[in-house]
């Protein structure tokens, strides 16, 4: 005891500590969503002017953004200016409403004011018009980097060749596409193009700091990459939800969530088999599919790092999830992932390939086959596909009853074949085999078989009211063939706008939807968790309406359905939804042989020796 004191002493006493409260929105100190080091690099704005990237007076700038001044480009090593630099920082990071704690976390502190005359930068402040990084100093011994135009990136969209540029930087990520967690699917899409904004709001900041340098092979022209008005302001957004720390998780909402889900399945199996009445067991089927519903809202969460804000974290919470809901994160990940980088894009979003059974724009159908990115496959038309998309509108519900059949399916094809990068995968396994295993024993358990097939039935069809959320925001909206974020028309903030739409919810129902009915926010803001999609969805109407108020001429130049916000009710959404699975339906009965994709066979071109 006498040797051990003196070691653990300076160890205990910072958690021995009384602890004082924290003011709700302030800064907690263990932020994973905070941007580079405050000893490396530290961002101001100038003049009390926001800069692009960030949020004005007081809000928080990731590393990258356009600085008007950049202090101290290389660590400091010195330690008598070390002290002093600490000094201020502290103060400007106080008025920020930023706390000391975050000098050893990834966070950078921006103020409004100007630096002192004492603490003015010797790096001069870059040229208007000047990439971000420019006239900073090369380090000794550092080669500069090459300058890149955006037409040259472009020729690199390979995946064996993938460059991307992030904040006016350039990186050639080709070999880490197959070991990128996310899946494959969405570097393959964005390889070749500028995706600062979707980089920033996928990825937490360790990104920038310690994956990104490895990749670097150069900066972007001065003048190449041009910020549009409203790309400012949704970045604002972004810092402004991070300066009020509505990325940090209440922990309190989970709880109750985990509460509310315990309730569920317990009622549910009591009720399944601690009762001796059809309607006992049938109310248990019910509440089944219900509690198989509002958990994939907890899965959803998971697979966006939404909850603990770490990958590995959520991502094996998910799996061990799966033995509750049987189905796999990892290819819903790999699935959900390039959803979102390519949201209704018809060659390359899987949530809209769907044939034989679906196609939910003309455009599916319009030629004889196209590549489909995801499943890489040719994807054509025949007499089924033909039969079955003319009359899709009358059986598109009813078959979003038996939804959660295919969720299985896809599942165990993506962890048995393992097309993409897997995580986990021996959990999953085991976890959908336990889900089986009860699943099948509580219908097995019924009196007779007709109660058996019965309960299993009405559980799945009950949660299939999941599949209808999830396909309400997208299917009535937008679709575009080939590659989007090709300028100012169709930049990311501008798809998502044009591909999703809301549900006007009101808060008391908000856990019906399990998140599902701010989709816009969400898909702007993925990390961003549930319980704070409300607040954000203010701020995004804020600037959607400043920049493309309903009916102006470039709302509707942008936007096909003139709005550039859309939110209508379940009710009136579904209605929007099934008429355009109607117009689809119509456009395929008038289609003629030889015109559209329709019967394209393999069986009838070998037969036919077509070519």
């Amino acid at each position: 005891a006498p040797r051990l004191a003196p070691r653990l002493a300076p160890r205990l006493a910072p958690r021995l500590a009384p602890r004082r409260p924290r003011r709700r929105g302030a800064c907690s100190g263990r932020s994973r969503h905070c941007l580079v080091p405050i000893d490396e690099v530290v961002v101001f704005a100038a003049d009390g002017e926001a800069v692009e990237g960030s949020g004005g007076g007081g809000a928080l700038v990731r590393l990258g953004a356009a600085p008007a001044v950049q202090l101290a480009a290389a660590p400091v090593s010195a330690e008598p200016e070390r002290a002093a630099r600490r000094a201020r920082l502290a103060t400007h990071a106080a008025a920020a409403g930023i706390c000391a704690a975050h000098r050893d976390a990834h966070v950078v502190a921006a103020v409004a004011a100007p630096l002192p005359p004492a603490a003015a930068p010797a790096v001069a402040a870059p040229a208007a018009g000047a990439p971000a990084h420019a006239g900073q100093p090369a380090h000794a011994g550092q080669p500069t980097l090459r300058e890149y135009t955006l037409a040259e990136v472009g020729k690199h969209c390979s995946r064996g060749d993938a460059w991307i540029v992030v904040d006016e930087r350039v990186y050639d990520v080709t070999r880490f596409i197959d070991a990128h967690p996310g899946g494959v699917g969405p570097i393959l899409n964005l390889a070749g193009k500028d995706c600062t904004d979707v980089f920033a709001n996928y990825h937490a900041a360790r990104v920038y700091d310690r994956m990104l340098p490895a990749y670097l092979i150069g900066t972007m022209a001065a003048g190449e990459i041009v910020v549009a008005p409203h790309v400012a302001d949704f970045r604002r957004i972004r810092q402004e939800l991070l300066r009020r720390g509505l990325f940090e998780t209440d922990s309190r909402f989970y709880l109750k969530m985990l509460a509310w889900h315990c309730t569920l399945w317990l009622c549910a199996m009591y009720l399944s088999l601690g009762c001796d009445s059809c309607g006992a067991h049938m109310l248990g089927a019910a509440l089944m599919g219900v509690f198989w519903q509002q958990l994939a809202g907890i899965g959803h969460d998971l697979g966006h790092s939404g909850v603990t804000h770490s990958f590995r974290r959520d991502h094996l919470v998910g799996s061990l999830l799966s033995a509750f809901m049987g189905l796999s994160v990892g290819w819903w990940k790999s699935d959900h992932n390039t959803h979102h980088v390519v949201c209704n894009a018809v060659e390359h979003d899987p949530n809209i390939q769907h044939l034989p059974m679906l196609a939910i724009t003309d455009k599916v159908f319009r030629r004889p086959r196209f590549w489909d990115t995801y499943h890489r496959k040719w994807v054509g038309m025949d007499d089924a596909a033909h039969w079955l998309v003319s009359h899709q509108h009358l059986f598109f519900y009813p078959l979003m009853a038996l939804g959660r059949w295919n969720l299985y399916a896809q599942g165990l094809i993506y962890l048995l074949t393992q097309p993409d990068k897997t995580h986990f995968r021996k959990t999953e396994l085991a976890g959908i085999a336990v889900y089986f295993g009860w699943v099948l024993g509580t219908a097995l358990s019924m009196p007779s078989w007709a109660e058996s097939v019965g309960w299993v039935m009405l559980s799945h069809a009950v949660a299939g009211i999941l599949h209808v959320q999830i396909v309400l925001s997208h299917w009535s909206m937008h679709t575009y063939e080939g590659r989007a974020y090709n300028g100012a028309d169709d930049e990311w903030y501008v798809t998502t706008m044009r591909t999703t739409m809301n549900v006007a919810t009101p808060p008391w129902l908000d856990w019906v939807h399990i998140g599902l009915q701010f989709q816009i926010e969400h898909h702007l803001f993925p990390r961003l968790p549930r319980h704070n999609l409300r607040i954000a969805r203010d701020m995004v109407r804020e600037v959607v309406e400043a920049h493309f108020p309903a009916g102006s001429a470039e709302c509707k130049r942008l936007f096909p359905l003139g709005v550039a916000y859309h939110e209508p009710g379940f009710f009136a959404g579904n209605l929007e939804m099934w008429r355009v699975l109607r117009s689809a339906a119509y456009a395929a009965r008038g289609a003629k042989r030889g015109e559209h994709g329709f019967w394209q066979s393999a069986l009838w071109e070998g037969m036919s020796l077509a070519g």
